[in-house]
């Protein structure tokens, strides 16, 4: 089966379909770079991160990650949120309070922009692997409540991929 039909499928059965859909059907890259803005010389300028701070109240957003090794290959990453809803048409826009996406890392290095509650890895690195989620508004600000950023990280100890 074609690559892109897999993630396809995979995006519609744990994604509900419609972030993964728009994200894979607009030739939205997962290298961990947004490749519209931001470049420099020698590649490109994370030095100037924004943060949006919300107040604490029960309105703000909340953020919970498991991830599931999947029984055929790689990782399931499943994002638990309460006050925040993924938005990819609105991605590199202005903020709109409640809605954004998140952003995947591993081992500190940037390899994806998540917009479902579910996302495939298709491979970790060998060993004990910090796995974090950070939930970022459109306009890629990541986001914090009471001044804690909301972002989680998971060890992963992965022996075979």
């Amino acid at each position: 089966m074609d690559r892109r039909l897999s993630m396809l499928l995979i995006g519609l059965v744990f994604g509900g379909g419609i972030g993964f859909t728009i994200a894979a059907g607009n030739g939205v890259t997962f290298d961990g770079h947004d490749h519209a803005t931001g470049h420099n010389g020698d590649g490109h300028d994370h030095s100037a991160v924004k943060s949006i701070d919300l107040p604490a109240s029960d309105a703000a957003p909340t953020l919970a990650v498991q991830v599931f090794k999947d029984p055929a290959s790689g990782w399931n990453l499943q994002i638990q949120k309460t006050n925040f809803t993924f938005a990819p048409q609105n991605a590199s826009t202005a903020d709109v309070t409640g809605e954004g996406h998140a952003h995947l890392y591993v081992n500190g290095d940037k390899v994806a922009r998540i917009y479902a509650d579910w996302f495939h890895i298709d491979h970790l690195p060998e060993g004990d692997v910090l796995v974090e989620v950070a939930l970022n508004a459109n306009n890629h600000s990541q986001l914090s409540v009471d001044g804690v950023p909301l972002r989680v990280n998971i060890q992963v100890m992965n022996t075979t991929d």
